[in-house]
């Protein structure tokens, strides 16, 4: 039978990822549209939202932060062109976006010695192969893999290169431990929900001295300048952006820190995120077609969690038909309303990816998984 209740928000996207609960346009009515974000009041806010980041993330007062050009992505490639090269580079490689990052350090960047470690999806690399002497690059949280760093005790606290980390999908939902990162990207549009374009990077001293000692061997485009004739542009760090920002998203990033401090801070978003993951994986645990992508709960993301079909006729199919029978299956859920965006992403093995980070309500996704479970059964009597 077809379910009868739907979820109450079906958006499970992964990035840009769901609002947060109670979130309407009329939440926006204090955006300064129209005004020029070098305007006393713009640049307060912009201020504003970098203290509240700082405050939620409880971020080290001498770590730099700033807002940046192009989402999480903007923030990395302006971390990797500007620091990158001083030295060799290992990159741990679990996820399609760690992927890109490989691919720029061993080919737009032309890091003559990189190395790559890299596992299919669902695992993660041997975290001992790291050369702490060495420049480091990581995802904290595969967003298209499901697969997350267990901790950070794997990093020392005395090491030569820097660490470089995406945690785009992971901040927000998870401990992040500070000082084993020196430069962490991350963006708006994921665990808070907030509008897509605009980035953050975060830089430890050890980064910010790099940064004026390190002249990179390659022209440096504009939105990634961070120095100048040896000297970090601090006004870079204080609200003054490289490019004109919208005052909209910024608005609406604001109203969703607001939100996390309201609903408890950190350690209530990440309560949030837990109960989903716990949520899920006791669907799974009943339900015989579905597992985890990551066979590891240890890796396990709670935020985009990507699960496999594992029926044997299923596994039969060729990887196109399987790619077909999950397009199908998506957008029948998203015919009914009952779940939008979920299918596995477009590199990733065939499968589902629902985003559960903490502006999802669990009671949605325990309305969703009936769901699930009609649309893999229609599915599979069409044969697709």
């Amino acid at each position: 039978m077809k379910p009868r209740e739907r979820p109450d928000n079906p958006r499970f996207s992964s990035g840009p990822c769901a609002k947060r609960p109670g979130w309407s346009l009329e939440k926006l009515e204090g955006a300064l549209l129209g005004r020029s974000h070098r305007s006393k009041e713009a640049r307060a806010k912009l201020r504003q939202a970098l203290q509240e980041t700082r405050d939620i993330l409880s971020l080290p007062d001498d770590y730099r932060l700033a807002i940046t050009p192009a989402s999480d992505t903007g923030a990395m490639e302006m971390a990797l062109w500007s620091l990158l090269g001083e030295r060799g580079a290992d990159v741990l490689d679990w996820d399609s976006f760690a992927s890109d990052w490989a691919h720029d350090v061993t080919r737009e960047l032309g890091i003559k010695d990189s190395r790559v470690f890299k596992t299919p999806y669902g695992e993660i690399p041997d975290l001992s192969r790291a050369d702490f002497s060495r420049d480091l690059i990581f995802l904290w949280n595969g967003t298209t893999s499901g697969v997350r760093a267990p901790d950070g005790d794997w990093i020392p606290d005395e090491r030569e290169g820097l660490v470089f980390c995406d945690a785009t999908s992971a901040l927000f939902a998870q401990e992040i431990p500070w000082r084993a990162l020196d430069v962490i990207t991350f963006s708006w549009q994921k665990v808070l929900g907030g509008e897509a374009a605009h980035g953050m990077i975060a830089l430890s001293p050890g980064a910010a001295r790099r940064l004026e000692s390190f002249r990179p061997p390659r022209p440096m485009p504009k939105i990634f300048r961070m120095a100048k004739d040896g000297k970090i542009h601090e006004g870079f760090f204080e609200g003054e952006v490289i490019n004109t920002p919208s005052l909209l998203c910024l608005e609406d990033y604001l109203d969703a820190l607001r939100w996390a401090r309201e609903a408890g801070g950190l350690s209530a978003l990440i309560r949030r995120a837990n109960g989903n993951l716990a949520a899920i994986a006791a669907w799974v645990e009943k339900t015989d077609w579905i597992d985890f992508l990551c066979p590891d709960p240890a890796y396990r993301s709670n935020t985009s969690v990507c699960l496999s079909i594992v029926a044997e006729d299923f596994l039969k199919r060729s990887e196109e038909e399987r790619r077909a029978f999950v397009k199908r299956l998506a957008a029948r859920l998203e015919e009914e309303n009952a779940a939008l965006d979920i299918g596995g992403y477009r590199k990733a093995p065939p499968g589902i990816r629902i985003w559960a980070g903490a502006t999802v309500e669990r009671a949605s996704l325990e309305a969703l998984f009936p769901w699930l479970e009609w649309a893999y059964r229609e599915t599979a009597k069409e044969g697709v």
